[in-house]
């Protein structure tokens, strides 16, 4: 394998081949350089994405990354592979750096969030949720910082996600429907054209898609009094990702005559935030 460009300390992109791959080795951006060659045993991990818009966001996330945090996130995989029995894919890499990079975000202005799921998962995927509280204990040992069990809710999907069968066609092609409606309410309201090839709306079609299936199932959530008062907090930072919760408010409830809980709210504004932050400021 040739070095084609090194992106921090511990991460390359090599040429294997026909292909482009990434490959993890702590050091390799002191110890080498482009065009030097790398041997498969210097090698700790490597990822192999299927597609360009993979290797885009990959690359994005792997270059603007910790870069202890790609080890942190190799450790968790193998954990959780371990306990779970299961080969991850190169692509779970990446969505648990992405959501580690917003955990850590949100850690930092204190944004925690109750999750409507937690007793769900922990009665229906007690391993996952294990894996999940795992995964917490090593981000707070490498981080420094203490994190709420609730957080392990999400992580414990990400591996949930990773071994459930394929929706039914029917439903698949009903949950895309909603998706687009969801998806075309909050460019109307905020007058813009969401960037489908950016890693902040891979990010919020995943959430949705959680979100949606609940929607389906009649799964939503009661509310959560300990959520309130984050509620209220981004509900006045955020006035404009607030009026499109609203509207979604309005299409679940005439579609499936279902109401949304403060704690499903208050996931939606904080995601709708982030994923049209940056185009609200280029307008």
């Amino acid at each position: 394998m040739r070095i084609k460009q090194i992106l921090n300390n511990n991460v390359a992109l090599v040429k294997r081949g026909g292909h482009e791959i990434f490959v993890v080795s702590k050091g390799i951006g002191f110890k080498k350089q482009k065009g030097q060659l790398v041997r498969d045993e210097e090698v700790d991990k490597m990822y192999i994405l299927d597609s360009f818009d993979m290797l885009d966001h990959f690359s994005y996330l792997l270059s603007h990354s910790d870069p202890n945090d790609i080890i942190l996130i190799n450790n968790i995989i193998s954990y959780a592979e371990k306990e779970l029995q299961f080969q991850a894919s190169d692509y779970l890499s990446l969505t648990l750096l992405d959501h580690l990079e917003f955990l850590i975000k949100r850690v930092e202005k204190k944004q925690y969030i109750k999750s409507p799921l937690i007793w769900d998962v922990k009665r229906f995927y007690p391993k996952h949720f294990q894996v999940g509280i795992r995964a917490l204990r090593m981000i707070e040992e490498q981080k420094g910082i203490q994190l709420p069990d609730d957080e392990a809710v999400s992580i414990s999907l990400h591996f949930v996600n990773m071994e459930e069968s394929k929706i039914a066609k029917q439903d698949k092609v009903s949950e895309m429907q909603i998706l687009g409606d969801i998806i075309s309410i909050i460019e109307k309201n905020f007058h813009v054209k969401l960037d489908e090839n950016s890693t902040n709306f891979l990010r919020f079609t995943n959430h949705l898609q959680y979100f949606i299936q609940r929607v389906m199932k009649g799964e939503l959530h009661n509310e959560g009094k300990d959520t309130l008062g984050l509620y209220q907090q981004v509900s006045q930072l955020y006035p404009a990702a607030f009026k499109a919760v609203q509207k979604i408010k309005v299409y679940i409830q005439s579609q499936f005559d279902s109401q949304i809980s403060i704690d499903e709210e208050t996931y939606l504004i904080l995601h709708i935030r982030r994923v049209t932050e940056r185009l609200e400021e280029e307008k």
